[in-house]
């Protein structure tokens, strides 16, 4: 871990200067006493370019500092184009910005690369880049997708401006990056600005750029020092190397004003106030008044950072009787590693002596510091000096950002129960030579104004009576239509006495594999008013947005008081496609519970809003650990419970119902996994109830579902059943197995479509083609050969020749014994034969196990033909002791939510 404490009196003296040495040490005691040090930071680089204008120009808040327009020649710096076609050009938004950011009155535009070349002095240097996003002559403002390359590395990627501005919680007009990074000698340092293929009629730009030099190692690694501890891993230390970038994420002055550019100590860095960031203080649940400490405190001042920072501070005061816990958040992006710098000076006169305040530093929720004593590590109370720390963000689920907190708590002994924090800094490290993050997602629009009404014109009187006459006949098919549903909800209501309550139907247990039941609660489904949501969603901030469907965004929320992670589901604000499915998600969970279904935990209908709020799903969707992620790859055995989990799910809708269930859009994004692995089936809003009546075999509807994935009868005829299900779920094993799409348009026509390459390499015999890479030894070949026959029968294009999902269940717990037997079992010494004689006992173990047991069916007698041809499913002690009439089959945990 790394400490300095911000005292540098002299430089090393030889014994012929002692006694210069000796005055100057007195000189400094004498000026420390009075308080007017100063040390300040002369850089040997300070270049700000006003980028498209020529001439300077200055800030109203720093009137000493010259911006050079990029026009004129300089012998510092150099433009490079690649096409000679950039624009220099104005913005047609002039506002307060102009007088306080010279710069953002003119920018540099192009749609080819160009690239600005500094020749500089080598060592570590700051680089700001300044962006106004505006309309500039033919220049889009939602256009501008661009890449920033400075030498190595990789600033932004894809960078829209507008969107970042857009975003900015600070409603700040202008967006602003800046970046550490170190020049070695005899190199020039390249900033290149690169229009995005990938975006149509995509342009760079830049309004500013700043260069200015910093003191050696003032953020990097001293050479042969020691590097910061890396929490969160066994005790490595991190060395924050020149071969790194780095970019400012926070910037922060604790307790107090933020600090400006030009009163900084010579390196123009920009210091934010806490106040958004800090969490209430909270004293027996009251919230504490912000204090800050006296400012007539003078201090050693560095140029590690100003005075103002050392001089206030979160310090409530002396009061031996209360303890005081603060806290503050961060938002940062995910899979990176982050260098966490604080700032201290112990300001309280009363303070002087070691343990009088003692406290302890969390970072991320980890223990960084136990116990963290200022005086103890400057020796003096007044003395300024800072901890870095190290933490690594690894991705979660889907989430683009995460929360970095820093906790400060007293450790209960010690004069003060208090804490004391004085600033931050918080630097995002590139150890691959990348730093981009993502766009954030567009706002939602405002409404727009109503316009008034114009007075109409003769010629449309007549126009306008018709209209009317027709408007007033519409109206009262509406009016009456609206009192229809109204009727109709109160009969609802009072024949359910909910209560704003879900609705639900009684379910009877059926046979099933390995399931565990149980009867449950009453209250199973919530309704939350929306003020409830967005407390649980910071207002639908875009940070908690987890996925994005056709439904809408899914935020990652906390109800009950912050204590329950959930998900919430929400669709489009003002869209009128996804009623019913919000609907029939609603009737269709509220009345299924199963371990393997996510829960519906409730629902908002409120101010025009449809919410549906579920359990929180910690890893994200099946797919999401199968191709195209950074996520860790599943073991065959891991892929084999979650395939078994999915199919006891749909085995439970399709036989476990009073009502068959069809699912109809069963695919790898609708499983999800949670924390323990654990598969569970979602998205219920086109599930449909199946057919019923013994000369009904199919329900006649439109064809709906998801590309690749739609069973071919039900493509042609319009037929769906419940081997519609069993179709898509074939393609889930194939996916699963080959950790591939369903469909492919960037490889051969042969092997665009996973089914038709998976049939052909099977009857070929070459099935290892397509098995997934990362696989490729790992699974028994007996329970291979088992799993692919089982899918390729859920695939066959005659619906009754497909297997029911209880055989399929079965299939997989056959495989799934046939992978355990392999990797428990030592084959040495054993034939052929006797480990074919073996799999015949499993075998026969699986059915001998069904045959004795009471088979319980939940299918009305005229739907019972399809569930009796799966015979061959265990049922659980738990299940039998279930008996007809309860509500749901299964549920592990019955407490009521």
């Amino acid at each position: 871990m790394s400490t300095e404490t911000i005292v540098n009196l002299a430089p090393s003296m030889s014994s012929s200067q002692n006694i210069r040495l000796s005055c100057l040490l007195l000189l400094l005691l004498h000026l420390f006493i009075i308080g007017v040090i100063s040390f300040e930071y002369h850089a040997v680089e300070n270049l700000a370019i006003s980028c498209g204008s020529s001439g300077n120009s200055t800030s109203d808040f720093d009137n000493t500092r010259s911006w050079i327009g990029d026009r004129d020649p300089n012998e510092q710096f150099s433009l490079i184009e690649q096409e000679k076609d950039s624009v220099e050009a104005n913005s047609t938004e002039f506002n307060h910005l102009v007088q306080q950011h010279p710069y953002c009155t003119t920018a540099r535009l192009s749609r080819s690369n160009f690239t600005y070349s500094f020749r500089v002095t080598e060592g570590q240097k700051f680089i700001r880049l300044y962006f106004f996003p505006s309309t500039y002559n033919n220049f889009d403002r939602s256009n501008s997708f661009f890449s920033v390359t400075a030498g190595p590395f990789t600033l932004l990627k894809d960078f829209n401006a507008s969107l970042n501005a857009d975003n900015d919680d600070d409603f700040e007009e202008f967006v602003k990056r800046e970046y550490c990074i170190n020049v070695d000698q005899g190199q020039t340092l390249d900033i290149a600005f690169i229009p995005s293929l990938a975006h149509p009629d995509s342009y760079a730009f830049i309004n500013g750029i700043e260069v200015v030099s910093m003191p050696p190692n003032l953020y990097y690694t001293k050479p042969g020092g020691e590097g910061l501890k890396l929490f969160d891993h066994d005790g490595r230390f991190f060395d924050i190397l020149d071969n790194m970038a780095l970019e400012t994420v926070y910037r922060i002055n604790v307790g107090s004003f933020s600090i400006p550019q030009n009163k900084d100590t010579g390196m123009y860095r920009y210091w934010d106030d806490d106040t958004t960031y800090v969490e209430k203080s909270y004293e027996a649940g009251r919230q504490l008044p912000v204090n800050t400490s006296p400012k007539n405190y003078t201090l050693i001042r560095s140029y590690t950072a100003p005075d103002y920072v050392y001089s206030t501070a979160r310090s409530y005061g002396r009061n031996v009787n209360i303890t005081y816990n603060v806290t503050w958040n961060f938002k940062v992006d995910s899979q990176f590693t982050y260098m966490v710098r604080l700032h201290f000076c112990e300001i309280e006169p009363n303070v002087t002596e070691a343990a009088q305040r003692v406290f302890l530093i969390f970072i991320a929720d980890m223990l960084v510091e136990d116990p963290a004593d200022v005086v103890l590590w400057t020796k003096h109370n007044l003395v300024p000096t800072y901890k870095d720390y190290a933490v690594t963000f690894k991705k979660v689920g889907s989430l683009k950002q995460l929360n970095l907190s820093i906790k400060l708590q007293p450790q209960h002994t010690g004069f003060l129960y208090d804490v004391i924090l004085n600033g931050v800094e918080i630097f995002k490290v590139s150890e691959s030579g990348n730093l981009a993050e993502p766009n954030p997602e567009p706002r939602l629009s405002s409404p727009q104004p109503l316009v008034p009404p114009t007075k109409p014109s003769k010629s449309s009187k007549a126009t306008i009576i018709v209209a009317t006459v027709a408007g007033a006949g519409s109206g009262i098919i509406v009016i009456s239509f609206l009192c229809f549903l109204i009727f109709r909800r109160k009969t609802r209501a009072s024949a359910n006495n909910a209560n704003s309550k879900c609705k639900r139907i009684s379910l009877v247990p059926s046979k099933s594999s390995k399931t565990h039941g149980s009867s449950l609660p009453s209250d199973l489904c919530r309704y939350f008013q929306l003020d409830e949501i967005r407390t649980a969603t910071n207002n639908f901030d875009d940070v908690f947005v987890v996925g994005i469907g056709g439904f809408g965004k899914v935020y990652k929320g906390y109800i009950d008081e912050g204590t329950t992670p959930v998900a919430i589901k929400r669709l489009k604000p003002g869209s009128q496609q996804g009623i019913q499915e919000f609907e029939t998600e609603i009737e269709m969970l509220s009345q299924l519970r199963h371990r393997h279904l996510v829960s519906l935990i409730g629902y908002c209908n409120d101010a025009n809003e449809m919410i549906l709020v579920y359990d929180f799903m910690a890893r994200g969707t099946l797919r999401e650990h199968l191709y195209d992620s950074e996520n860790q790859p599943l073991s065959w055995k891991q892929r084999l419970e979650i395939c078994l989990g999915a199919a006891r799910a749909l085995n439970y809708l399709h036989t476990g119902a009073k009502h068959n269930i069809i699912h109809r859009d069963v695919k790898t994004t609708n499983i999800l996994l949670d924390e323990k692995w654990v598969a569970k089936v979602s998205d219920f809003g086109l599930s449909k109830i199946g057919p019923t009546g013994m000369s009904k075999s199919h329900i006649s509807t439109v064809v709906k579902g998801s590309f690749g994935y739609v069973d071919p009868e039900y493509y042609k005829r319009q037929h769906l059943t419940l081997k519609s299900d069993v179709y898509s779920f074939g393609v889930v094993l194939l996916e699963v197995l080959c950790a591939r799409p369903p469909l492919l348009r960037t490889v051969e026509k042969q092997q665009a479509s996973l089914v038709e390459w998976v049939r052909k390499c099977h009857k070929n015999g070459e099935i290892d083609r397509t098995v997934d890479l990362l696989l490729i030894g790992s699974i028994a070949p007996r329970c291979l050969n088992n799993y692919i026959d089982m899918a390729l029968k859920c695939l066959l294009e005659d619906g009754n020749q497909r297997p029911s999902m209880n055989d399929v269940v079965w299939g997989l717990e056959f495989a799934m014994q046939l992978q355990e037997s392999m990797e428990d079992t030592v084959l040495d010494g054993r034939t052929e034969d006797e480990k074919k004689g073996e799999e015949r006992a499993l075998l026969t173990n699986i059915v001998s196990v069904d045959v004795e047991s009471d088979v319980l069916f939940t299918s009305t007698d005229e739907s019972s033909t399809m569930s009796q041809a799966s015979k061959m499913t265990t049922t659980s002690s738990v299940e039998q002791a279930l008996l007809p009439g309860m509500v749901f089959s299964e549920l592990l945990d019955p407490t009521a939510r």
